[in-house]
């Protein structure tokens, strides 16, 4: 009865993923600037690195403008030690971003503090709070000023694994990621280059910055320290691993059978173990019945067939990371998973991969089973509390 790695179309939106602050992006409007994923179910690359930019949003800054100056060495730090829980593959580091205490630390401190926007309001911690699984209770998020966005904001949960981020894709790693967030209008309303120097007139940043990275504040080290320390926030030994390393008793009958029909319909094709993502582009049909739908994938692309197209979320934790979808339009797992069930929202698009799901005809008491066992999915995560600042 383990749950198999076959494919899926149960395109639940949690978190995670792709991490970023997705929520206080205006519907349709992109997200920071991306590169290639792994091909789409339908054969489609994830997003290019160089997609148009709509009129009202910015693209994601170039870390590579304010690297640090020719010749400057980065001190080495002390080495860290990731300890991946039961249920996870190892962590993948970058080889130019290796995992220091140091820098760590550096990076928690910068994932905190809200002068990495413009009006001292926001940080990454606003939309990605700990305390409810790296993710956020509201739909959509807030940004500088009281501006909502149109996307709800995954977690940052085992986002180290994620080899695309953003529901749309756009960015290739967590380094990509961090700095769009910053520059984005609506969520913090910076600019790159003014909150480096910000940064820079703070005398102990510059100082942690010289002992980390072997210079002054840079872009560049900003977005490695921050996704450094979110390679730390990882989750896992849930019930669900501790069955599959053969506990019998640690799933329930009700979890035991939900984690097969989760099997049977297809589900576990698109949300796989051992993350339960393929990290692949899909219409379900959500927000398809919305006046203007967020298009999705089709705005990285540009390409009609892609309309409608979201990342397949990591469903580990899920059942903490209310409410669901990219537009936050499932409150409870019970609606996402009923809208899952039915195989989606029809619409031109409606990608084929819901079609087993739909077949399976899923009745109430095998989706109160499914969502047994999505909570099944639950694991260990750290709750980190804010540290002292700069």
């Amino acid at each position: 009865m383990r749950c198999r790695n076959s494919l899926i179309a149960f395109s639940l939106c949690c978190l995670v993923g792709f991490w970023g602050c997705g929520p206080n992006q205006k519907p349709g409007g992109p997200q920071p600037a991306g590169n290639k994923s792994n091909a789409a179910a339908s054969g489609q690359e994830a997003p290019a690195a160089t997609p148009q930019t709509p009129a009202g949003e910015t693209k994601q800054p170039a870390a590579s403008n304010t690297e640090p100056a020719a010749g400057a060495q980065a001190p080495q730090g002390t080495p860290y030690t990731i300890n991946v829980p039961k249920g996870l593959p190892p962590v993948p580091v970058p080889a130019d971003n290796p995992m220091t205490v140091e820098k760590v630390n550096l990076g928690r401190m910068l994932y905190f503090d809200k002068r990495l926007s413009k009006d001292g309001s926001v940080s990454c911690a606003t939309c990605h709070d700990p305390k409810h699984a790296w993710a956020e209770t509201t739909p959509v998020s807030t940004g500088i000023g009281g501006q909502k966005g149109g996307r709800n904001s995954p977690s940052v949960i085992n986002t180290a694994y994620a080899p695309v981020l953003f529901w749309d894709g756009r960015a290739k790693s967590l380094e990509e990621q961090a700095l769009g967030p910053i520059a984005n209008p609506i969520e913090m309303g910076h600019t790159v280059d003014a909150m480096v120097a910000e940064l820079n007139r703070l005398a102990p940043y510059k100082e942690l910055f010289q002992k980390v990275f072997g210079t002054e504040v840079t872009a560049d080290g900003v977005a490695k320290a921050i996704a450094a320390f979110e390679r730390t926030v990882l989750s896992g030994n849930s019930p669900y691993d501790k069955y599959q390393d053969g506990d019998e008793s640690a799933l329930s009958d009700a979890q035991k059978r939900g984690m097969q029909k989760f099997d049977d319909a297809g589900c576990a094709t698109c949300h796989a173990p051992e993350l339960f993502s393929n990290f692949r582009f899909y219409n379900a049909g959500v927000s398809w019945d919305k006046e203007t739908p967020d298009v999705g994938l089709m705005e990285v692309t540009k390409k009609e067939s892609d309309k409608g197209k979201f990342r397949v979320p990591m469903l580990r934790d899920v059942a903490k990371t209310a409410p669901y979808f990219h537009d936050g339009s499932a409150a409870t797992l019970e609606e996402a998973v009923a809208l899952m069930a039915a195989g989606g929202r029809d619409n031109p698009n409606l990608d084929r991969m819901f079609r087993p799901v739909r077949e399976a005809k899923l009745t109430e008491a095998d989706q109160k089973d499914i969502v047994a066992f999505l909570n099944a999915l639950s694991g260990e995560f750290p709750v980190v509390d804010p540290p002292e600042l700069p």
